[in-house]
């Protein structure tokens, strides 16, 4: 276990979008891929940045 877990506002930070919006995304199926870690969403941060990734492909 070498990487740390993101936390929503790690991850919002970092995307630069407000926290109520990576909640919307999750409820849409869109954005990173975050886990729930008992009543927490948690994101490793290798899924976040595939997914910035992926946002420049066509």
């Amino acid at each position: 276990m070498s990487s740390k877990l993101l936390t929503i506002r790690d991850v919002a930070d970092y995307l630069g979008v407000p926290v109520n919006t990576l909640y919307q995304w999750r409820t849409k199926g869109y954005g990173p891929e975050g886990r729930r870690i008992g009543k927490y969403v948690r994101y490793r941060p290798q899924d976040v940045e595939t997914w910035v990734e992926q946002q420049g492909e066509v």
